[in-house]
């Protein structure tokens, strides 16, 4: 059989590009970010499946130390990119951001569940569902938000970027770790307890907005 991966990359990529045309603006732009997202996570699954190699297939050491920074990085540039290019706007990098992690969440949990399928449960759906997509997201946005802010101070752009991918690293670093250690439920429940107050702050925003737009 052909590489599942590349597989399921054309069957969601596909499917995702056919209904741009037929987007707003911003919908489209939110949509090609989840698609970037995807294409990230099929070439870093290629980089990552050499390391693995490498390292003589030991998966643990791996995941907890190599993956979150290759991941990160991989997931940084497009936001990076957007951010310095075309515009720094708040609200455009958190929808970006928040897509690449969604998108590259999507492909890598169907590899995943391509590569276990017969071990795989309707709990292994939603930790997955939750945890990865969540960690992925949440690792995406921090530096979207970050990048922000130091994108506006010439001084800190440097540092501040550097630190704001470093802390996504350490987060998606400490999530594998609690995943595969007797402290499971607690890496289960850290990106639910951390997307909540995020979620809240946005949705906060929004609304002071849009009351200040009616007055």
């Amino acid at each position: 059989m052909d590489n599942l991966t590349y597989i399921s990359f054309i069957a969601i990529t596909v499917s995702l590009a056919l209904m741009l045309p037929l987007m707003e603006k911003k919908t489209r732009r939110v949509t090609i970010f989840m698609i970037v997202g995807i294409f990230a996570c099929l070439f870093i699954s290629e980089v990552n499946g050499i390391l693995l190699k490498a390292f003589d297939n030991d998966v643990y050491y791996v995941t907890t130390t190599i993956t979150p920074v290759t991941e990160e990085i991989i997931k940084m540039l497009p936001i990076l990119y957007f951010a310095i290019v075309i515009t720094d706007d708040r609200r455009t990098l958190i929808a970006n951001s928040f897509a690449v992690g969604v998108g590259f969440a999507l492909l890598e949990n169907v590899v995943i569940l391509t590569q276990n399928v017969e071990n795989v449960t309707i709990f292994w759906a939603l930790v997955r569902g939750f945890g990865s997509g969540l960690v992925h997201g949440i690792c995406t946005v921090m530096v979207g938000w970050g990048v922000s802010y130091v994108k506006k101070r010439r001084k800190l752009f440097y540092c501040g970027t550097f630190a704001l991918l470093s802390s996504a690293i350490i987060y998606h670093a400490t999530y594998n770790l609690l995943v595969q250690s007797k402290y499971q439920y607690v890496g289960i429940l850290l990106p639910i307890v951390t997307y909540i107050p995020v979620l809240l702050l946005t949705v906060g925003k929004k609304s002071k907005s849009s009351k200040a737009v009616k007055q």
